[in-house]
């Protein structure tokens, strides 16, 4: 009788196992199409680049695209397009996955259209997403710092509080440290269930941090595989560093993500970016000029310091006049211009350095003199409107409640922006 007990308590201990093991995979591939995400590879107003994930079974994927006429005759005069696909073994995913890319093209400029992913008998939804328009028109977009802990449990309620903020944003700006571990599977299945179908309507525009990163058995850093395979980015940036350092020209704005991780930690890589954007600064013609990284030029916790990255780079800003910095890696929230003592708007110049925090991680602030703003221990997201010469910059607590604000001012690119603080909850 003890024999059989033990083994009914074998047989219910294998079944509860297996039963855990399923649970923590729920973030499997199926047949139906998941992690369905926007990004730009080409011209935003004429073209839009969607990735999306399946199990290995699907292999000739596809994306179907019309212009919206709301009619629910969604498989009517329809444009198709064959994905390409790669496999990525997945890390802790513990199986190996089907990656596919398509870019939409020779679209119309400010139009809405409805597009699907899929194969065979297995499709998304419909979803949808605008073309840039032509002109100036104005438009907002969305700033995040830091998700990378508890990301489904509490960075969720923060992108999803920023899209019923702003639901008609343009895109949205990640600055790095999306995930905690790099090469999880499960981690970025979480990353990918928060945003859910903001991803699919919103284009990301991500740059990586340290957490991307791991060293391999030769010490060399190593950018997580994932990050390639699901992000489909511009192919401008410098030679062999494409999946993170790239621009973006949205309307009349240009948006640059550098790869901070790399600048400090490896000479060359850091060379070859400095050389780069100084090219790609010098040869913008857009009135706005946006710059996104992970590690801050002018950090905001205790015990941080990048003083050769902020000595390399910040002429460049300056001299090219940046506008904005947006930055993450320090957990708090922070916001100042570094400028000389008793200058102010137009006179001093110089961009506005920002700091931000997404996710449930937080940090302590310093107290440094640069900082004009500053806040711990919460979680917010950030809005940025453009209307021609004028950018207004809002920072929300994730309760909905306005922290910061400020606007910008400027009549061209080649002068700095005035800078006018405005009335907000952190005086």
């Amino acid at each position: 009788m003890n024999f059989f007990k033990k083994l009914i308590y074998l047989f219910v201990f294998f079944i509860a196992a297996l039963f855990d093991r399923v649970k923590a995979q729920d973030f499997m591939p199926k047949k139906y199409p998941d992690r369905v995400i926007l990004t730009w590879t080409e011209n935003p107003a004429v073209s839009q680049t969607v990735t999306w994930r399946t199990d290995t079974t699907i292999l000739a994927a596809k994306a179907q695209i019309k212009a919206e006429d709301a009619s629910p005759s969604m498989e009517e005069a329809i444009t198709s397009y064959d994905a390409d696909s790669r496999l990525l073994a997945g890390g802790n995913a513990y199986t190996t996955t089907n990656y596919h890319h398509v870019t939409f093209k020779n679209l119309k400029p400010g139009t809405v259209y409805a597009y699907r992913v899929g194969a065979g008998e297995y499709w998304s939804e419909w979803f949808q997403f605008t073309t840039a328009a032509e002109s100036n028109k104005p438009f907002s977009f969305i700033y995040l710092g830091d998700a990378q802990n508890d990301i489904r449990s509490k960075w969720s309620r923060v992108i999803r509080k920023a899209f019923s903020h702003q639901p008609d944003a343009r895109f949205i700006i990640h600055t790095g440290d999306l995930i905690n571990r790099s090469n999880d599977d499960k981690e970025w299945g979480e990353w990918h269930y928060g945003g859910g179908f903001i991803n699919g309507m919103i284009p990301s525009i991500p740059s990586p941090g340290n957490h991307e990163y791991v060293r391999n058995t030769k010490r060399e850093l190593v950018l997580d595989p994932h990050w390639a395979a699901q992000y489909t980015l511009p192919a401008n940036g410098p030679k062999g560093l494409e999946s993170s350092v790239y621009y973006v020209d949205y309307q009349n704005v240009r948006v640059i993500s550098l790869d901070s991780q790399l600048i400090i930690l490896d000479e060359a890589a850091a060379k070859l970016q400095f050389q780069w954007l100084e090219k790609v600064l010098k040869e913008n013609t857009n009135l706005w000029t946006v710059i996104t990284f992970h590690h801050p030029i002018f950090s905001t916790a205790k015990s941080r310091d990048n003083k050769e990255f902020r000595e390399r780079f910040k002429p460049l800003f300056d001299r090219y006049h940046v506008d904005l910095v947006l930055q993450g890696h320090d957990h708090t929230y922070s916001r100042g211009q570094n400028l000389p003592r008793g200058l102010s708007g137009r006179e001093a110049g110089g961009p506005v350095y920002l700091v931000s925090v997404a996710g449930p991680k937080m940090y302590k602030v310093d107290g440094s003199k640069w900082m004009n703003v500053s806040l711990e221990n919460t979680q917010l997201f950030q809005l940025v409107h453009v209307n021609g010469e004028e950018l207004k910059f809002e920072a929300y607590k994730t309760s909905g409640e306005l922290f910061d604000a400020f606007s910008l001012k400027k009549e061209n690119r080649n002068q700095a922006a005035e800078f006018i603080e405005l009335n907000h909850s952190s005086k």
